[in-house]
């Protein structure tokens, strides 16, 4: 499958799970391709054909970019190494979950969630460690017998309930000994960075840095539609920052993308003097953003050309 159909097909699964979707950010380099919500939740979503073609870098972005917008970021894809993705498996990259399109639909659509991961040397199952340990107890089973029960050491049955992975094989032995389900679902939004928060590369030079002095604080973005993330109180503004031919033609993008994710949108001109609206987006000259007192100031701006 073509990645255009790929990520046409992902998003009739988004619309069908009830997801407002983004438009579709096709300048290159980029980091998403889509970003998505739904009551509360939010994806920040990668469309490939292979997952291993997404490089550290864009991992370090999609985190970021979710991070600071509150949500889950997700890659779809269809192949990893030399196989297909295995419908009802996960698996990871930098971190970040990966999914076919047809786990994804599983999950969110008919609401079946996975409960596969891929790892070296195959796919594996969380077996709930801490009611395999009241099991094992309320049938007077020590570590070693179950051990012995399932062909591994009594070391290995205490790291499975201290929350240790374990095969496929072994978990249907589990659940036989003890005739009932012991594997654990995985959520896709439950997410927990890889990386470090502001360790990755920063740009040389720090655009519209005189924000700060109006309390406002700034997130470098490097293959997003958004040049920066800035935030003030509770508010968080998606901005666009350059001359008016490099970022007017990104101004309806950025508001529709904080439509989706109840953000606010600003492109800041440096070639501009004045101010207007495009969309939902402020356009504002950079001499009259500098003017500001207070970061107030421009979400009332903003409030007022929405």
């Amino acid at each position: 499958m073509s990645q255009e159909r790929l990520l046409q097909m992902a998003v009739s699964v988004l619309i069908m799970a009830g997801f407002r979707v983004s438009e579709r950010f096709s300048m290159r380099p980029r980091s998403f391709d889509l970003i998505a919500a739904r009551r509360g939740e939010l994806l920040v979503i990668k469309v490939v054909s292979h997952i291993d073609s997404v490089s550290e870098e864009i991992a370090r972005d999609l985190d970021n970019i979710a991070r600071y917008l509150k949500g889950s970021p997700l890659i779809i894809g269809e192949r990893a190494r030399d196989s297909e993705l295995e419908r009802g498996a996960v698996y990871v990259r930098y971190g970040i979950y990966a999914t076919s399109l047809s786990t994804f639909y599983d999950a969110f659509v008919e609401g079946v969630p996975p409960l596969v991961y891929a790892s070296p040397g195959g796919l594996y199952v969380n077996i709930n460690g801490e009611a395999l340990r009241e099991l094992r107890e309320r049938r007077n089973l020590s570590l070693g017998d179950l051990g012995t029960l399932l062909g591994v050491s009594r070391r290995t049955i205490s790291k499975y309930e201290g929350g240790m992975g374990t095969t496929l094989d072994i978990a249907m032995k589990i659940e036989e000994i003890f005739d009932t389900g012991l594997v654990q679902s995985i959520d896709l939004l439950q997410y927990k960075s890889h990386f470090e928060a502001g360790a990755g590369p920063q740009p040389e030079d720090q655009p519209m840095n005189f924000l700060e002095r109006i309390g406002m604080r700034l997130h470098a973005m490097h293959r997003a539609p958004f040049q920066a993330l800035i935030e003030y109180s509770e508010h968080t503004i998606l901005t666009g920052y350059g001359t008016a031919q490099k970022v007017v033609k990104r101004a309806e993008l950025i508001g529709n993308i904080s439509s989706v994710t109840g953000t606010y949108a600003m492109c800041v001109l440096t070639d501009y003097d004045k101010q207007k609206k495009i969309g939902k987006t402020l356009v504002i000259g950079e001499e009259r953003l500098q003017s500001l007192k207070d970061g107030s100031e421009l979400i009332e701006m903003i409030d007022n050309n929405s």
